[in-house]
């Protein structure tokens, strides 16, 4: 029996990992079997290739940025992803190629199509069933809201520009995919935001 694929989008400080950890220890109180994985990284090799990409001592132009995330993409995709999908497990992954699409393609202004056909392994053999974007401006994020920013990787340290427009790539990749995209709108009460993530994955029967 084939298994599932669910993903994990947003921009920093949103909350995303929070709920990811709310839908792994809920699934496996159901009795799934499940596999909880991250991009960059997930193996070896995509580990050491996240440790460059979120090295701040390194300056990497916007399409070697882009071959880096496709390199640790399709060792991912190859190594634990479709494997384990194949196995008839739930796999769940923070950040995907969703996040290609916004930060590469929208805010370092490579195009979309640019990155669609860059991730091609990705968009014709390795789609996730569901894409949960937790729908919150980082302007107003919840890192920021307590005074906690932490800015300890390449990406975090970019500007406020650069993460609003992060953002508009989430919002344009929601509605390019919309089929797979559950659009969540966070509430402060963290339960309540994974309540409407556990009806939306039930109404689209992703899960019992």
């Amino acid at each position: 029996m084939k298994g599932k694929f669910i993903t994990f989008e947003g921009c920093e400080g949103v909350g995303k990992s929070t709920q990811a950890k709310f839908l792994i220890e809920y699934l496996k109180n159901q009795g799934y079997d499940v596999v909880f994985t991250r991009e960059p990284g997930g193996t070896p090799v995509a580990e050491k290739v996240r440790a460059i990409l979120l090295d701040p001592s390194l300056t990497i132009k916007p399409r070697t940025e882009a071959y880096l995330f496709v390199t640790a993409r399709n060792d991912h995709i190859e190594n634990v992803i479709l494997p384990n999908v194949e196995k008839g497990k739930i796999v769940i992954c923070d950040r995907y190629v969703d996040s290609s699409i916004a930060y590469q393609g929208v805010a370092r202004n490579l195009g979309i199509e640019y990155v669609e056909k860059l991730n091609k392994v990705a968009f014709e053999t390795c789609l996730p069933d569901c894409t949960i974007f937790i729908n919150m401006d980082p302007a107003n994020s919840w890192r920021r809201q307590k005074g906690n920013v932490i800015l300890d990787d390449r990406l975090e340290i970019e500007n406020e520009a650069f993460h609003a427009k992060c953002y508009e790539g989430f919002l344009a990749a929601s509605k390019r995919y919309s089929d797979r995209y559950l659009v969540i709108e966070p509430e402060i009460d963290k339960n309540e935001t994974f309540n409407k993530i556990l009806k939306g994955l039930k109404e689209k029967n992703i899960i019992n």
